[in-house]
C-alpha cells in the first residue's frame, strides 16, 4: 500500500523554480500587457516571451500534460495539478509554459481523434505556440445544452456545408482553426447525431459577428466571439473523429477542461488568501491590528480550512485521472470539483476584498475580477447547477431503495436486530442480576 502527501524531490526542485520564475518574470507580463495572452504577439512582445518561454522548456516543464511524442514531459494530472496551482497566479503563466486553455483541450483531442494529417496541421503548430485555437460549441438560443443546437452540417458531395450560430467562442477573434460541434444527422438523438468538425478561421462563411467581454470590458471588445457560420464548405478531411462521435470527444474534451480550471483556482484563491493575510497583519484599526479582530481570523480561518479541502479533493481527483486513464471512470469527481471551485474561488475573493476596505473595492486591487472569475468559472465548462445534476446521479448509483416500511437505520429496528444478534447473552446477563 502507498499513501504520501510528499512530491519527491526532484520534481519538487522544478516547482520551486516554477513559483519563482512566475513570481520574478512572469507575473509583471500581467502588468506590462494585461489581456495580451491569445492576441497575436508583435516583434517586441516575442523577444520578451520567447526567452520565457525557453527556460521554461530548459527546465522540462513545457506542456508536462502532454507526452514526450507531442513534445510534452508526460507527467500526468497529478503533476500538472501542483503545477497549475502556482501558473493560476498569473494570466500569463499558463501561456509562457505551453499549458494554456483552451488549447491545451484542443491539443488533447486533436491528439486522440485526430488523423495523422490532421495532427500535421493544427496540432504541431498548437504545441508548437505558433498559433492559438477556440472550441465554438455553445449556442446562443441553447446555453451548453447540446440536445438543443442546431448549428449543423449538411452532406455535399465530398464534403459538408455548415451554417448556423455558436456563442462565446473563446478566443475566436486570433485563433487560426476553431474545432466546432453541429448537428450532423438530425433523425437521432443528439448524442449521437453530432459531429465535430477543424475549420480553420478564415474559411469563408466563418463570421465573427461581434466579440463579447466580461463586465469591466469595453462594450463590442473582449475575446468570446459570436460567429455565423454561412454556408461554410469543408471536406470530408475536417471532420475530427468518426460522424456522430462528438459527445465522446466532448467528454475527453471537457473533463480535462474543467479539472484544469479547478487546478489553476486552486494558485488564484490562494493569491487572494495571500493578500488577505498580508493585509491583517500591515493595517490597524481600533487600537489593534486587523489580524487581532475576531472576524478578521474568522475570514482567514474559513478561507485556509476552504481551500485546503478543496486543493485536496482537486489533487485526488488528478490522481484518480492518471490511475484510471479514462476522464468517465472519474465523471463524478470532476463534476463535484466544478461544483465546488466558484465557491471557493468567490468566498476567499470576496473575503479579502471586504479586509481591504475601500481600496478591496477599488480597481487598484484585483479582487473585482476575481469574484467575476468565480461566475465564469460557474458557468465555463458546463453550468454549476448541471453538474449537481451529475454528482447527485453518480452518487445515487452505489445506492438501492429499503424494501421495508422503515429505513434502514430506524433505531428501533437496529435495537430489535441487536437484541436477536446478543440474545444469549443479553439473558445471561438478566439472570445473573
Amino acid at each position: 500500500m502507498s499513501w504520501d502527501f510528499e512530491t519527491e524531490p526532484e520534481y519538487q526542485a522544478q516547482l520551486d523554480w516554477a513559483d519563482k520564475f512566475v513570481r520574478e518574470e512572469v507575473e509583471p507580463l500581467d502588468m506590462a500587457w494585461p489581456d495580451l495572452q491569445f492576441v497575436p504577439r508583435g516583434e517586441t512582445l516575442q523577444r520578451v516571451v520567447d526567452p520565457l518561454r525557453q527556460q521554461v522548456k530548459d527546465h522540462g516543464l513545457w506542456a508536462t500534460h502532454l507526452g514526450p511524442e507531442l513534445g510534452g514531459q508526460g507527467h500526468g494530472q497529478l503533476k500538472l495539478s501542483l503545477l497549475n496551482e502556482i501558473l493560476g497566479r498569473s494570466s500569463w503563466a499558463p501561456i509562457v509554459f505551453g499549458c494554456q486553455a483552451p488549447d491545451t483541450g484542443n491539443a488533447e483531442i486533436i491528439a486522440h481523434y485526430g488523423t495523422e494529417a490532421q495532427k500535421k496541421q493544427y496540432l504541431q503548430p498548437l504545441l508548437d505556440g505558433e498559433c492559438f485555437s477556440s472550441y465554438s460549441m455553445t449556442e446562443p438560443q441553447a446555453g451548453s445544452d447540446p440536445t438543443q443546437f442546431t448549428c449543423s452540417a449538411v452532406k455535399d458531395g465530398d464534403g459538408w456545408v455548415i451554417n448556423g450560430w455558436k456563442f462565446f467562442s473563446s478566443n475566436a477573434s486570433t485563433a487560426r482553426f476553431v474545432i466546432v460541434m453541429v448537428v450532423t444527422n438530425p433523425d437521432v438523438s443528439r448524442y449521437r447525431g453530432m459531429s465535430m468538425f477543424l475549420i480553420p478561421t478564415d474559411t469563408p462563411g466563418v463570421n465573427i459577428v461581434r466579440n463579447v467581454g466580461l463586465p469591466g470590458e469595453p462594450l463590442g471588445e473582449g475575446h468570446h466571439a459570436l460567429i455565423h457560420y454561412e454556408d461554410v464548405r469543408v471536406s470530408d478531411d475536417a471532420l475530427l473523429g468518426g460522424e456522430g462521435q462528438a459527445f465522446a470527444i466532448a467528454q475527453t474534451r471537457l473533463g480535462g477542461g474543467r479539472i484544469h480550471h479547478a487546478m489553476r483556482t486552486i494558485g488564484l484563491a490562494k493569491k487572494a488568501l495571500d493578500m488577505m493575510c498580508e493585509r491583517a497583519l500591515s493595517r490597524s484599526t481600533q487600537g489593534s491590528l486587523l489580524a487581532d479582530k475576531q472576524f478578521v481570523q474568522g475570514f482567514i480561518a474559513d478561507s485556509y480550512a476552504q481551500l485546503a479541502q478543496f486543493r485536496l479533493f482537486v489533487l485526488y481527483t488528478a490522481w484518480s485521472i492518471d490511475k484510471h486513464k479514462d476522464y468517465r471512470k472519474v465523471r463524478k469527481d470532476i463534476a463535484a470539483v466544478k461544483v465546488v471551485m466558484p465557491a471557493v474561488l468567490h468566498d476567499i475573493a470576496s473575503r479579502a476584498l471586504q479586509v481591504h476596505g475601500a481600496l478591496g473595492a477599488s480597481n487598484e486591487m484585483p479582487f473585482h475580477q476575481m469574484v467575476m472569475g468565480s461566475f465564469v468559472m460557474g458557468l465555463a465548462d458546463g453550468p454549476t447547477e448541471v453538474h449537481k445534476v451529475t454528482v447527485a446521479k453518480q452518487v445515487l448509483r452505489d445506492y438501492k431503495p429499503t424494501d421495508d416500511l422503515w429505513p434502514t437505520e430506524h433505531l428501533p429496528k437496529r435495537l430489535a436486530a441487536a437484541r436477536e444478534k446478543y440474545a444469549e447473552y443479553l439473558e445471561l446477563e438478566v439472570g445473573n442480576l
